[in-house]
């Protein structure tokens, strides 16, 4: 199987919510379903079924994240530096708009734009490394074409 990049904050986040799930979330909805089953008749019973559906969805989480977790190639970017690569904490600023945007370079499953964690096999991401302070970047994006400066790079 091949290794899944992330950073150790990334990281502890999964191994905090797979450790939530086991410990708060599992047992919860262990003692709901008990507590429906006393309700009597399954087939009509609303809250034995949401909670048997609930119990799907955090033993599928559970599996999902044990099985990233055991992947995971913990990468620590304050080790790194000069060009841009994975770990990079990158600010940019749009040729068209001169808007300044600040982006972390992530693994996959701890992206999240809103954050400006940008997921590794983004289009901008991809086009972004090997970069360096100064160079000029065209990215295709869903929205079209976009060209944006590399003002600095940073291992954090």
């Amino acid at each position: 199987m091949e290794k899944i990049p992330m950073t150790r904050a990334g990281f502890t986040a999964l191994d905090e919510e797979l450790k939530t799930l086991k410990t708060v979330e599992r047992p919860a909805v262990i003692r709901a379903i008990a507590e429906a089953r006393e309700h009597g008749d399954l087939s009509e019973n609303a809250e034995y079924h949401a909670a048997r559906e609930k119990q799907s969805f955090i033993e599928g989480r559970i599996k999902e994240l044990e099985g990233i977790l055991s992947l995971a190639e913990v990468i620590d970017p304050s080790k790194l530096s000069g060009a841009i690569k994975f770990g990079a904490t990158v600010t940019l600023v749009d040729d068209d708009t001169e808007e300044e945007k600040t982006y972390t370079i992530v693994g996959e499953v701890e992206a999240d734009i809103e954050r400006g964690l940008l997921n590794i096999r983004s289009p901008l991401a991809r086009a972004l490394i090997g970069k360096d302070e100064g160079d000029n970047v065209e990215v295709r994006t869903p929205g079209g074409q976009r060209s944006y400066e590399v003002l600095s790079i940073r291992y954090l």
